[in-house]
């Protein structure tokens, strides 16, 4: 049998020693568990008004309100859910205080409610939000309110 110069020996070790901490490393990597998914909630469950389900549908809508625009009165004939994305939006809605949403709050609209005043309140930030309606027939999302302050 042929004997292995000394250097050739070493380097066969080495590359023993190195498959061996890598499978080692391998292995307690394989074991971990991935990391968890993370929910919050974000809103109180909303109970929403006797629908017939005949026909429900729901609509998420990504909302864009310029720095200072505004709208006028309105009410949505579904229930509206929104949460903040950013910016900030002060509202009103039916005889409840004006109120100030920023990024990560929640608010929301009932069919009875009327929406009074939304105003993005800044003069160089966009407001953007997400609106989820759920609708139980084919409706328009919005309805203007005449009469409304």
């Amino acid at each position: 049998m042929p004997i292995m110069p000394a250097f050739s020996l070493r380097i066969a070790c080495a590359g023993v020693l190195i498959a061996t901490v890598a499978a080692a490393g391998t292995a307690t990597i394989a074991a971990q568990a991935p990391p968890a998914v993370k929910a919050k909630p974000v809103r109180a469950a909303v109970a929403l008004p006797k629908m017939d389900g005949a026909n429900l549908k729901v609509h998420a809508i990504q909302v864009t309100y310029p720095p200072g625009a505004t709208s006028s009165a309105h009410r949505h004939p579904c229930p509206v859910i929104g949460y903040m994305i950013s910016g900030t939006m002060r509202m009103q809605v039916s005889d409840q205080p004006p109120a100030e949403y920023k990024a990560g709050d929640s608010f929301s609209e009932m069919p009875t409610d009327v929406h009074r005043m939304a105003t993005n309140p800044s003069a160089d930030t966009p407001a953007v939000f997400l609106a989820t309606f759920v609708c139980d027939k084919d409706t328009p999302l919005s309805v203007p309110v005449t009469g409304a302050p």
